[in-house]
């Protein structure tokens, strides 16, 4: 802002009327850039400027996938965030992260992809997003088929992120498309008890139920700590669900990541 001693810093209003002093912040709603001191300017640099001006105030909220905490609603960081379909939020560092991992697999798949069209769509996974389509092994098909008479599907696979391995969370969110159609009707927010089997045939309960968030139905399987525990999850890591016949058992399986990718430093 202008003054009769030059221009004058948007956070801590020290002033200067050296050319170049000031240094771009973020962009202010008049389309401008928010004119910042060295020492002002430095810290909003290195990410840290809610952190360090704004930390007493309203609006915290923690990244889905790392923990990290973002000041949400703040001019100065709404472009560090993404809202996630299921209500939460996304740090950029973590979303870019995803989206490299996701691409990294389909372009490794791409040809089984190809191949396994007719498959998906036989098995009803057209139905679901490509990016949670099940691509299993016989390896993996031989284990959850214990009885040689047995029919197993594969249905979806979701690659775990830290939200979906913590045990204080202790829930998997399932994706809404792979809910409706593969899992159970629900009739209300109550939910059902529903069981299904590990690849070692010990059976589980778990409670199946959605919320709604903006209009949509956000689904999760919750009280997954002692199978969690069980199985080590890791966020990188790979759940599968599979359907076995007769009796149409649902069967949920955890591919360990041969390298399990980190996630990024905060």
């Amino acid at each position: 802002m202008a003054s009769s001693s030059g221009m004058s810093c948007f956070q801590c209003q020290g002033s200067s009327s050296k050319p170049g002093h000031f240094r771009n912040g973020w962009r202010l709603h008049s389309g401008q850039y928010a004119q910042l001191c060295p020492r002002c300017a430095s810290v909003y640099e290195e990410g840290r400027f809610c952190e360090t001006f704004h930390s007493n105030d309203d609006g915290w909220r923690d990244c889905e996938s790392c923990g990290k905490l973002v000041h949400c609603g703040c001019i100065v960081s709404f472009n560090t965030h993404l809202l996630l379909d299921f209500g939460g939020i996304i740090c950029m560092e973590c979303s870019r992260f995803n989206f490299l991992l996701a691409r990294n697999r389909c372009l490794s798949l791409e040809p089984e992809i190809r191949d396994g069209e007719s498959y998906q769509e036989a098995s009803g996974q057209a139905a679901v997003e490509a990016q949670y389509w099940s691509r299993v092994t016989d390896l993996e098909l031989q284990q959850v088929s214990r009885n040689p008479k047995s029919t197993v599907t594969p249905l979806f696979e979701k690659i775990l992120s830290a939200s979906d391995a913590d045990l204080k969370l202790a829930r998997l969110i399932i994706p809404k498309r792979c809910a409706e159609a593969f899992f159970p009707d629900l009739s209300g927010l109550h939910g059902l008890h529903i069981k299904m089997q590990d690849t070692e045939g010990n059976e589980w309960e778990f409670h199946y139920r959605y919320w709604i968030n903006g209009g949509s139905r956000i689904y999760v399987l919750e009280g997954l700590r002692d199978y969690m525990v069980s199985k080590q999850w890791q966020p990188g890591d790979t759940v599968t669900f599979y359907r076995v016949e007769p009796g149409e058992k649902v069967v949920m399986g955890l591919r360990k990541t041969s390298a399990s990718p980190q996630l990024p430093r905060i």
